[in-house]
C-alpha cells in the first residue's frame, strides 16, 4: 500500500490508501482548516480575532460551532483541555487538527474501504492493513525516543489513537498544574475524543486522569514525569511489549 505526504499545520500528514485525487482532496481539507485557524497567519480568522480587529461574535457560523465544540470539552475535562491560551488568545489548535483528520476520513472512505491517516501523533484509521490484519501504531517510550514499549491494534472498522506529549515538541501545552505527566496515549472510537483527552491528561494531574479515564469508552496509556506508568485494564490489552504473546 502506497505511502503519500505532505507538510500541514507544522506536521507531517501521511496517507496510506488514498487514491491521488482523494489524497488531494485531503490536502485540501487541511489547507482548509489551517487557513481559518492558524495564528500564524496574520489573514486567518482566528488570527483577526486575536489582533482585536474581528470580534469571535462575528466570525463565521463554521468558526463558532467549532469554538463551542472547544468550550464542550473544556467542561467534559474540568477545565483540564481549554482553547483559551494562558494570555487570553483563543485558540483553538487542540481541536481543529482532530477535525481535519475526521473530515479527511469522511474523504477516504468515499474511496477506500482500508486506510490510514497519520498527522503529528494522530492516527485514525479504517478497515485492515492487508490480509485481514489490523492496523498497528507504536507507542514510543518518552525517555528513549528509539524505543517501542507497546504496539496497540486498531480493531476494524475503524479506530483512532491520538499520542500527546512533551518529548519532542517542549512544554508546548498548557497545564493547570504542575507537570504530572509527560505523554499519554488513548484509543478512542473517534479521534476528536482520543486527541482532546490525550491533551487533557499531559495538562492535568493524576485526579483528571482518573476522571477522564472513568469512562470505559477509552483506553490510556500514560507516563508520568516520575517514571511511573498509568494503564486503564484496557490498555493492558491493547498495548503490550513488542513481541510479546496477545493478552488473554
Amino acid at each position: 500500500m502506497s505511502v503519500q505526504t505532505f507538510d500541514t499545520m507544522g506536521t507531517v500528514v501521511s496517507l496510506r490508501g488514498a487514491t491521488p485525487e482523494a489524497a488531494a482532496e485531503v490536502r485540501a481539507v487541511f489547507a482548509g482548516y489551517d487557513h481559518r485557524y492558524s495564528l500564524y497567519d496574520p489573514a486567518s480568522v482566528l488570527s483577526r480575532v486575536a489582533e482585536g480587529s474581528l470580534r469571535l461574535s462575528d466570525t463565521p457560523a463554521s468558526v463558532r460551532d467549532v469554538y463551542a465544540l472547544a468550550l464542550h470539552w473544556r467542561e467534559r475535562t474540568g477545565g483540564a483541555f481549554t482553547p483559551h491560551r494562558p494570555d487570553g488568545v483563543v485558540d483553538l489548535s487542540g481541536v481543529v487538527k482532530a477535525l481535519a483528520i475526521r473530515d479527511a476520513g469522511t474523504v477516504l472512505d468515499g474511496v477506500a474501504d482500508d486506510w490510514m491517516i497519520s498527522a503529528g501523533g494522530d492516527v485514525l484509521v479504517r478497515g485492515h492493513h492487508g490480509d485481514d490484519e489490523p492496523w498497528s501504531v507504536g507507542v514510543v517510550d518518552p525517555t528513549r525516543r528509539d524505543t517501542v514499549v507497546g504496539v496497540v491494534h486498531l480493531d476494524a472498522p475503524g479506530r483512532a489513537v491520538a499520542t500527546s506529549g512533551t518529548t519532542e515538541r517542549g512544554e508546548h501545552i498548557w497545564r493547570r498544574a504542575a507537570p504530572t505527566f509527560v505523554q499519554a496515549t488513548v484509543v478512542a472510537d473517534d479521534i476528536v475524543t482520543a486527541d482532546v483527552l490525550a491533551t487533557a491528561v499531559v495538562a492535568g494531574d493524576a485526579d483528571d486522569l482518573r476522571r477522564l479515564t472513568s469512562d470505559a469508552g477509552v483506553d490510556v496509556l500514560a507516563f508520568a514525569a516520575d517514571g511511573t506508568v498509568w494503564a486503564t485494564p484496557e490498555a493492558s490489552a491493547w498495548i503490550r511489549p513488542m513481541g510479546a504473546p496477545p493478552a488473554s
